[in-house]
C-alpha cells in the first residue's frame, strides 16, 4: 500500500478539521472526527481500504477511551493519532503481510498509534501557542473598536496556525512516512526481538486505556459487574463489536429504570407526609 500526495493533502484536511482546537467546531471535529473510531473510518475511504481502517482506528480508539484534555493539557494527541498513525499502521500492515484482525495486527497498530499520539503533543501546543498571538490581535481590535476584524481573528487567522501545525505535518508524515516504514521493515524482521517487544507492548496498551477508563466511573464494587459480564460473554459466545454495544444498551436501561424506581419509591412517602400534616393543622 501506497499514499499519494492526494490521498495525503485529504489527510491533513482532515487533521486540520480535527485539531483542538477544532477547525470544524468541538463537537463535529475533535470530539467526532478527531476519535480513532471515526478517523478510521475516514482513512480507509481515503486509502481505499475500510474495513482495516475501522480495524484499526477501533484498536487505538482502545487505547485512548479514557483521554482527558484537562485545561488543555494532553498526553497525546488523537488527531495525530487518527490522521498519521492510522494511514502508516495501514502501511504497516501491508508491508508486513499481516491482517488487521489479528492479534499481531492489533498490537501493530497501537504501537504506532502511540508514538505518533506522543509526537502528535508537539503539533498540538505549536498551534495553540501560535493562536495566541492571534488572541493578541483580537483584544487590539476590541481596544480600538474595530469589531469587524475579530471576524479574521476568529475564522481567518487560526487557519495559519492549523496549516503550520496540522496541514502540512500531518501531509509530509503521511507522504513519506511510508517509505520510513518499508525500511523498518527490512531493519526489523517480523522474527526479530525487536519486532516481538513491539507486539509485546502493543498487546498490552489496550488494558491501559481501558484501566484508565475503570479508574475514571466506577465507584463501587457492583459497577464492576457490568465489565465482567461483558468480557466473559464476549469470550463465551464469540459476540461482535455490534451485538456487545446492543448487550451494553440494556443494561443502561435496566440501571435507569432502576434508579429512578428508587427516586419516586423515596420521595413519595415524603409527599405522603407533607399532606397528613396539612390535615392535622387544619
Amino acid at each position: 500500500m501506497t499514499i499519494s500526495w492526494f490521498q495525503a493533502i485529504l489527510l491533513g484536511l482532515f487533521a486540520s478539521l480535527s485539531s483542538m482546537p477544532g477547525m470544524g467546531g468541538s463537537s463535529i471535529g475533535n470530539y467526532t472526527l478527531g476519535r480513532p473510531l471515526v478517523g478510521g473510518l475516514v482513512c480507509g475511504i481515503i486509502l481505499g481500504d475500510i474495513a482495516s481502517g475501522i480495524l484499526v482506528g477501533t484498536a487505538m480508539q482502545i487505547v485512548y477511551i479514557a483521554l482527558v484534555t484537562p485545561g488543555g493539557t494532553v498526553s497525546a494527541d488523537v488527531r495525530a493519532v487518527s490522521y498519521i498513525g492510522i494511514p502508516l499502521a495501514m502501511v504497516a500492515l501491508s508491508s508486513y503481510g499481516l491482517s488487521a484482525d489479528t492479534t499481531e495486527g492489533a498490537a501493530l497498530a497501537t504501537s504506532f498509534g502511540t508514538m505518533v499520539g506522543t509526537l502528535g503533543t508537539v503539533l498540538f501546543y505549536g498551534t495553540a501557542t501560535l493562536n495566541l498571538a492571534w488572541q493578541h490581535v483580537g483584544w487590539r481590535a476590541v481596544e480600538e473598536r474595530k469589531f469587524h476584524r475579530l471576524y479574521m481573528v476568529d475564522m481567518g487567522l487560526p487557519w495559519i496556525s492549523h496549516l503550520l501545525f496540522s496541514f502540512i505535518p500531518t501531509v509530509i508524515m503521511c507522504k513519506l512516512g511510508a517509505n520510513v516504514v518499508d525500511a523498518i521493515k527490512n531493519y526489523l524482521p517480523m522474527d526479530g526481538i525487536a519486532m516481538k517487544t513491539l507486539f509485546t507492548v502493543g498487546s498490552i496498551l489496550p488494558c491501559v486505556g481501558i484501566a484508565i477508563l475503570l479508574k475514571q466511573i466506577v465507584r463501587s464494587y457492583t459497577d464492576f459487574v457490568p465489565f465482567l459480564f461483558g468480557f466473559v460473554f464476549a469470550a463465551a459466545l464469540g459476540v461482535n463489536l455490534v451485538c456487545a454495544t446492543i448487550i451494553a444498551a440494556m443494561f443502561a436501561m435496566l440501571f435507569y429504570q432502576i434508579k429512578m424506581n428508587q427516586l419516586t419509591t423515596n420521595a413519595q412517602p415524603a409527599a405522603d407526609d407533607f399532606y397528613d400534616d396539612d390535615e392535622e393543622d387544619i
